[in-house]
């Protein structure tokens, strides 16, 4: 455990400089994958009125006795979720990786922002989701795994966690840095492929390698892989354009969120999306039904085209 911590935090101080100086492969984008991708394609909702931001309990505000324990089981879940929930995961993601600081970091999806709004009624599966779905869906896609029964105790313990770090909050408001954000965040030009390789090269590659697939320690993860078979697949909310752009924008590179230009974090999120994952689960059997039934949104890349790939193809396809 010193070890991996130790390369855990010479990795993220590295982090802080500037990026290295290794270049991902080159892959030529296609004036068809563009047009995909217009201004059009990237209009972005409206957020609702957010209240007042939130701040939530501090860890040494933990509580003892059994509810203290199931609540720090939450935690060790949330942050190291192959080791904690390995039944379920699939990949070497953890929830962490998406939403910062154990779940509590404004503008990174944190869990305080997200306990009081459900239920609520999800296009994705179209019915109405209570938190605990919500948690399963992130398995299924995020982690690219399979989705814990709602009564395990892996389930209460994420449940239980999360309902501590939003004691206090409104029910059914959405807080002020709840969420990725994104109200009326678009790029000034479409978003460009080679523009985000030269991005990725110079301020993410340092921590997520060159070839995007992260940097571990001891076997571990300490930097999450962003494509390939290791990371979140085609179903995840982070393949869409919108919601990698305004997390990239807010958060990254690490400990440096807000420096990347608009343009900037549109165009990486286009070339870290634009790369291989798994499939998504609820993939048809047929690549233009799946994009047609779950992926018809023009902030998707999936089943559009890429230097002569069909992205979300299965490899007998091409």
């Amino acid at each position: 455990m010193k070890s991996l911590l130790a390369g855990w935090l010479a990795l993220a101080a590295m982090c802080i400089l500037p990026g290295c100086s290794q270049k991902p492969p080159a892959v030529v984008i296609g004036p068809a994958h563009v047009a995909a991708t217009t201004t059009a394609a990237v209009q972005v909702a409206a957020a609702k009125p957010v209240a007042s931001a939130f701040t939530p309990p501090t860890e040494a505000e933990m509580p003892g006795g059994p509810l203290g324990d199931v609540i720090r089981q939450g935690r060790d879940i949330f942050t190291d979720t192959p080791e904690h929930a390995k039944a379920y995961v699939g990949n070497g993601l953890s929830c962490s990786n998406c939403h910062l600081d154990a779940g509590r970091l404004a503008n990174s999806a944190p869990l305080w922002g997200a306990y009081g709004m459900y239920p609520q009624y999800r296009k994705k599966n179209g019915h109405v989701n209570t938190f605990g779905e919500r948690l399963q869906g992130c398995f299924r896609f995020s982690m690219n795994g399979k989705a814990p029964p709602l009564d395990s105790a892996e389930m209460v313990a994420l449940e239980t966690y999360a309902w501590w770090l939003a004691k206090g909050t409104p029910v059914g408001v959405k807080l002020q840095g709840a969420g990725y954000p994104k109200q009326g965040f678009k790029p000034p030009q479409p978003p460009d492929y080679a523009r985000g390789e030269k991005v990725y090269t110079a301020s993410c590659a340092l921590c997520h390698g060159a070839d995007g697939q992260g940097r571990q320690v001891a076997g571990r993860n300490v930097f999450p892989p962003l494509w390939g078979p290791q990371s979140f697949n085609w179903g995840a909310g982070m393949h869409e354009l919108d919601n990698a752009a305004a997390f990239i924008k807010a958060n990254m590179p690490l400990s440096r969120g807000g420096t990347l230009s608009d343009q900037d974090a549109w165009d990486v999120a286009m070339f870290m999306d634009a790369h291989e994952r798994p499939q998504d689960p609820r993939y048809t059997g047929n690549l233009a039904e799946t994009r047609t039934k779950y992926h018809d949104t023009p902030t998707s890349l999936y089943g559009t085209e890429v230097n002569g790939h069909l992205l979300g193809a299965p490899p007998a396809a091409h």
